[in-house]
């Protein structure tokens, strides 16, 4: 059984940055975040595969976001955000999944709760 829960949530001025992380215990081999505005489906970030360390982006994240492990035990995870704009509000959760996953093939088993961030213009 895999645990998750996010932290780092809040408002923030556009342009501004912050930092979300995610205690992640049990097994996995993926980790990953997503995000859902309101009235909006919820849409894949990023996600890092536990061995190796290999990421993927969504379009929009690129070059913005970037999701990173502790080196450790990696039972961190974290989306560094930057730039924010008020498109960026939504609930964000973490996930994770049982299985190493190519780019646009990440498939969680198992959700965060969420956390919410609030991008003012």
């Amino acid at each position: 059984q895999v645990q998750l829960v996010e932290s780092g949530g809040g408002s923030v001025q556009a342009g501004g940055s912050l930092r979300l992380s995610c205690g992640a215990t049990g097994y996995k081999r993926s980790l990953g975040w997503f995000r859902q505005a309101p009235g909006k489906e919820r849409e894949w970030i990023a996600h890092i595969n536990y061995i190796g360390g290999s990421t993927c982006y969504a379009d929009f994240a690129e070059g913005r976001f970037t999701i990173s492990q502790d080196n450790a035990k990696k039972e961190i995870l974290y989306l560094q955000m930057n730039s924010l704009k008020p498109e960026d509000t939504a609930v964000y959760y973490c996930a994770a999944d049982v299985a190493t996953r190519a780019c646009h093939s990440f498939n969680p088993a198992y959700w965060g709760q969420g956390t919410q961030v609030t991008v003012s213009s």
